[in-house]
């Protein structure tokens, strides 16, 4: 069955210049809101559900500080997937019915295919190291690098760090490029996106260090005028989301299991 991707309203800019269009409210079709960093798991869920339905699911990408509007404004959209803290932020609009808890996302290191350079990383400390050129996500632009830049002030480390730092970028796509075109040595990126590049990128097992856990959630939207279906759906995710996003990379990649649970 194939599957639609809505061309209308605002265009929202994904990686490496590509952009798909978001639009404002007047569907007739079931719609599903996706920040751009979900879009693999996202689509296998859908093509399952779909499978498993017979319905058509309409699917909108774009970052999700770009869709949060629509959600705010209650103008777009029937289930939105984002991450922490958008799930606050929904429940706040008073745009949210429930969610369910799929997975997490955590920064990972990542180098070429095959760590050609033998770069070694023990902490986030080690991205001051001689000669090595870094690439991160941009904090302005990112709830990673955020959560990078935090860690290298706690360290006391953010200037030696950012010494090497080659260049910041809004997408974590971009900062993948840049280590499989050989610009850069090494990069921080969510783990669902170097998931799927695993082809072309290694990533560095480290220590996890970061006191902020981000977690992903499938949301129901309050003013979807299709709310049994909105239901349905959430309870499809309730079999096999955690399954199909744990597949897809979107666990803490070093952290202990019996430590995870999912934030309320």
């Amino acid at each position: 069955m194939q599957r639609k991707v809505h061309h209308r309203g605002a265009v929202a800019t994904i990686a490496l210049g590509l952009t798909l269009t978001v639009g404002c409210g007047g569907s007739d079709d079931f719609t599903v809101l996706c920040g751009t960093s979900f879009r693999t798991p996202m689509e296998e869920l859908v093509r399952q559900y779909e499978e498993e339905t017979g319905e058509t699911v309409t699917m909108s990408f774009g970052g999700s500080e770009e869709l949060l509007p629509h959600v705010k404004t209650q103008s777009q959209g029937d289930i939105f997937i984002s991450h922490s803290p958008f799930m606050k932020y929904t429940k706040e609009a008073d745009s949210l019915t429930r969610y369910v808890h799929v997975g997490y996302m955590d920064p990972v290191f990542i180098v070429a295919k095959g760590n050609p350079k033998k770069i070694k990383i023990n902490s986030i400390e080690d991205l001051a190291q001689e000669g090595l050129h870094v690439v991160l996500p941009d904090p302005k632009h990112s709830t990673c690098g955020e959560m990078i830049v935090a860690l290298l002030e706690k360290k006391g480390v953010k200037d030696e760090v950012f010494e090497n730092v080659d260049a910041l970028f809004r997408s974590h796509q971009q900062v993948a490029l840049q280590i499989e075109l050989g610009h850069a040595d090494v990069g921080i990126i969510w783990n669902g996106v170097a998931h799927d590049r695993l082809d072309k990128l290694d990533i560095l097992a480290a220590p996890r260090e970061y006191d902020k856990e981000i977690a992903v959630g499938i949301m129901g939207l309050s003013y979807s005028d299709r709310p049994e279906q909105v239901e349905k759906f959430l309870k499809f995710v309730d079999q096999h989301g955690e399954r199909i996003f744990k597949e897809f990379g979107y666990v803490k990649i070093t952290a202990a299991k019996e430590e995870e649970e999912d934030p309320s």
